[in-house]
């Protein structure tokens, strides 16, 4: 005796509802993933291309009530802006904390600023800078 075959003959009624969900969804995939990295890319293009300043902390000389703080400013010229600089206690609680402006049409600038803080500090960092 034979068994009866619940499967339909193949290739006789076209693709199944599941490889037919399966195609969809690869293709879904594919543009959110094609998407997803063009806004990375947006991102990442205009963060780059307008950010027209940096700088980095050379040295910093500590005492009781002040940190002075000597950076190197990069940026286009003519163009101004601001870092922003703080100081931690040794426990790790912020003592100081100010931002300094720089302007003017020299490309690279190395300034010594003086942060004013409420405790003796440990160290100077540097958490970034913006362009007007």
């Amino acid at each position: 005796m034979s068994t009866a075959s619940t499967r339909l003959p193949e290739g006789r009624y076209g693709r199944s509802s599941d490889e037919r969900a399966d195609r969809t969804l690869k293709v879904v995939g594919v543009a959110l993933g094609a998407l997803l990295i063009a806004v990375i890319g947006y991102f990442a293009y205009h963060y780059i291309a307008q950010n027209k300043m940096s700088a980095e902390v050379i040295s910093f000389d500590l005492s009781d009530s002040a940190v002075k703080v000597e950076l190197a400013v990069e940026k286009d010229a003519g163009a101004s802006g601001y870092c922003t600089v703080r100081s931690q206690a040794a426990d790790g609680a912020e003592v100081g904390r100010a931002d300094f402006r720089f302007g003017g049409d020299a490309e690279r600038l190395t300034e010594v600023v003086t942060l004013r803080t409420t405790a003796p500090g440990t160290t100077a960092e540097l958490l970034g800078c913006h362009a007007d």
